[in-house]
């Protein structure tokens, strides 16, 4: 049984916290956030035991930190639970970019470093705050973690066990591929939608846009509705492997614009039948 203190008691940190008490992973759910509002609704949803009172005794006597907050908070979080860390306890992470997060780590937590494991779940929604959290959103669903030639094999094992116990499939590799694959297959989406929708809003005609927009629409922009801070992070953070794709996708878009003014069927149709026979065969 263990005692876990999360930072962040969100979509993903109380969906862990929910996980964690039903599977009898651990014994104490410690919660701390800047949102008052948000922990009392992680309390009064049962995600958490309590909130942290006592900061300082609570990060010494935790054998799972768990950071879920914004990328960009990951340094101040760690600063603030380096002097107090036991030798027992692990830490870990869920955030969407990796290679910042083990550069700090690393640089913050010294010798540390080895109760560390950087963390990635595959699993949310454009809903966040406690309220969106439940328990089956690690169901079958692939989780990524970083563990380096540093990471002990205490933590290595007790995060995946986590995990598993939260019904998530396990996978490891490197945080520098791990954030090559995610701006390409999550943060570009991301970014694309974000900027379609802002797009729409400085249309004169916006709001006609808007209530005549259909199914596709709300498919293709649902993510637009994440959070803007997280996103903001998301996107600094990895920034070198976005900007790549991005190039990348001007290029394809170059391609599909110069097709349209000429006319060009063939090529407009090539593109279109690549594109739907990848997307129909990923999704069987």
């Amino acid at each position: 049984m263990n005692k876990i203190l999360i930072f962040g008691v969100g979509l993903i940190g109380g969906s862990i916290a929910l996980s964690a008490k039903k599977s009898g992973f651990a014994s104490d759910i410690v919660g701390v956030g800047r949102n008052q509002d948000n922990l009392n609704d992680a309390i009064k949803l049962k995600l958490i035991d309590r909130t942290s009172q006592d900061l300082k005794k609570d990060i010494s006597e935790a054998h799972i930190i768990i950071i879920a907050t914004p990328v960009a908070q990951f340094p101040i979080i760690l600063k603030l639970i380096q002097p107090h860390l036991s030798s027992h306890t692990i830490i870990t992470d869920v955030g969407s970019t990796k290679t910042d997060v083990i550069e700090s780590a690393k640089q913050i937590l010294g010798p540390q470093y080895s109760q560390f494991i950087g963390g990635h779940p595959i699993a949310g929604s454009e809903k966040h705050g406690a309220i969106a959290a439940h328990i089956d959103l690690f169901k079958n669903k692939n989780v990524i973690l970083t563990a380096d030639q540093d990471t002990s094999f205490e933590a290595k094992q007790k995060i995946e066990m986590l995990w598993k116990n939260a019904g998530a499939i396990v996978s490891n590799m490197s945080h520098n591929d791990h954030d090559k694959i995610f701006s390409t297959i999550s943060h570009l989406p991301h970014l694309l939608a974000f900027s379609l929708v802002d797009m729409i809003t400085h249309r004169t005609n916006a709001n006609k846009l808007l209530k005549f927009a259909a199914s596709g629409f709300k498919d293709f922009t649902r993510i637009a509705a994440s959070s803007p801070e997280m996103w903001k992070d998301i996107t600094l953070a990895n920034k070198k492997f976005i900007l790549e794709d991005i190039q990348l996708f001007e290029n394809q878009i170059k391609l599909l614009k110069e097709a349209i003014e000429q006319e060009n069927t063939k090529k407009i149709l090539a593109l279109f039948e690549n594109a739907s026979k990848t997307r129909n065969e990923w999704s069987k």
